[in-house]
């Protein structure tokens, strides 16, 4: 074995000198144009924009609601997406040790015996034969050209990739949760106005039959007055019904089956900032997970082209073999014993029918088309902040003039009601403001949801979520 060892370290300085080069161009990040700010922020904001941004913030340092907090949790750890990102990022990483270990020799050991007896024949004796063999062998295909460190470094920038995907499935899922728990606070504040109002035109309605029994009024306005109820109760129904397909879908973004959902802070009491800080489009490139797995992807497949234009050059395979023979084992291992081969062979590519160039062109056709990926994701990134800051901007402006309307809604109701009660007008106006007030109450929960849910958007947008 002293002459294997003597071989390998006699290698040694060729693997080295195998290192060098590595064909194929080496990874710059495309150049791209970022705005000096996000369209879409207030006038206040605007300048100059602060590094402070809402994505550098935690997710439960944005959503306070100790329930959805425990919520999130939860689908962190169960949701099917997150643990099959996960289980992609195993692959790679297994992947990656597949591809590296082509960098490196190849050696197998085998042990052999044989013992062989030959019958008496005309002109010999009968015998016997003994043979005893052990040795180790060695294949080695020189990476003087970088094919494989090449394809190592698409092996592991894919597995950066799968990494990234993770992040970005997770950002995903902490939007995706927090959004259908607001809209699910936001139904029950809606069945609650309902089962209110409902309770109010019922109590309006005996009223108004007392009055029509004892002649101060017609059945025409106890008819108005049923619809009013008939209208209230008519929403409860449905609402329970989205309530609880609501609660379904929740369920499953837990990795839970369909089930009833925890409630913490009411729509009204979820706290969140009148505005919110963007800050550097330059930083989204850092910070948005799809963009860096793009990125990632770009330089998998710019490593790609190494590999394929490495197969220009020729194919250098050293072989060795040691050990030793002997037809007794108690001499197998002395020195005559000893045995020994080393060989090298080159291929060199003469005629393929073009099948190499192709490999190249479609490697950099595949090159091109992830630096225009690249590109088209953080372009989109940038669209989506705009969008997710006017969304919240103008939600929340629309749920100031909600307020409002709400509120004038209300009192134009009381004083119908009051007029009504004092024989200064028909009930026809109290259906009429009623029913105004009712749909004013229902819109300003829905303006209310729709507020929060866009900030949310911004949140995931700017990249926030995934952060741990």
């Amino acid at each position: 074995m002293t002459k294997l060892t003597a071989l390998l370290l006699g290698l040694l300085p060729i693997m080295l000198l195998s290192m060098g080069c590595a064909v194929g161009p080496n990874y710059k990040r495309p150049i791209v144009d970022v705005p000096g700010t996000y369209r879409g922020v207030v006038p206040q904001d605007a300048a100059p924009p602060a590094a402070e941004s809402l994505g550098d913030q935690k997710w439960w340092e944005v959503f306070q609601d100790k329930e959805l907090q425990d919520l999130i949790h939860t689908a962190l750890q169960q949701n099917y997406d997150v643990r099959i990102a996960a289980t992609r990022i195993l692959e790679a990483q297994a992947q990656l040790g597949i591809t590296r270990a082509d960098q490196l020799p190849t050696i197998s050991g085998g042990a052999q015996a044989v013992n062989q007896r030959n019958p008496r024949s005309k002109f010999f004796s009968p015998y016997e034969t003994n043979a005893n063999q052990v040795d180790l062998s060695l294949a080695w295909e020189l990476d003087f050209w970088g094919k494989y460190r090449r394809a190592t470094e698409s092996a592991r920038a894919n597995l950066l990739a799968n990494q990234w995907a993770r992040e970005a499935v997770v950002s995903t899922l902490v939007s995706d949760v927090a959004t259908a728990y607001f809209e699910l606070r936001a139904l029950d504040l809606q069945l609650e106005i309902s089962r209110r109002t409902l309770a109010s035109r019922q109590d309006s309605l005996q009223l108004t039959q007392t009055l029509a029994n004892g002649g101060a009024t017609s059945m025409l306005d106890v008819r108005q007055a049923e619809q009013l109820v008939d209208t209230a109760a008519a929403t409860i129904p449905d609402l329970e019904r989205r309530i609880e397909q609501q609660e379904n879908f929740l369920s499953t973004l837990l990795g839970n089956n369909p089930g009833p959902i925890a409630r913490g802070m009411k729509l009204t009491e979820q706290p969140h900032a009148p505005d919110v800080p963007a800050g550097l489009p330059s930083s989204l490139l850092e910070r948005r997970p799809d963009i860096r797995e793009a990125e990632a992807q770009l330089i998998a497949a710019n490593a790609q082209i190494g590999v394929a234009k490495a197969a220009y050059f020729p194919q250098i395979t050293l072989t060795a073999d040691a050990g030793y023979q002997s037809s007794a084992l108690t001499s197998l291992f002395t020195g005559p014993a000893g045995l020994w081969s080393f060989g090298g062979s080159l291929v060199q590519p003469l005629f393929t029918g073009g099948r190499i160039r192709s490999g190249v062109k479609f490697s950099e056709a595949r090159q091109q088309e992830m630096v225009l990926t690249y590109q088209q994701t953080i372009q989109q990134a940038f669209r989506g902040v705009s969008d997710a800051l006017v969304e919240y901007h103008k939600d929340r402006e629309f749920r100031e003039d909600q307020q409002q309307l709400a509120f004038s809604a209300q009192d134009a109701a009381r004083l119908s009601e009051m007029r009504y009660r004092g024989g200064a007008t028909s009930y026809l106006e109290v259906l009429t403001n009623e029913t105004n007030y009712f749909d004013a109450e229902l819109g300003l929960a829905q303006a209310q949801s729709n507020e929060l849910v866009a900030l949310v958007r911004i949140y995931r947008n700017l990249g926030g979520g995934w952060q741990q």
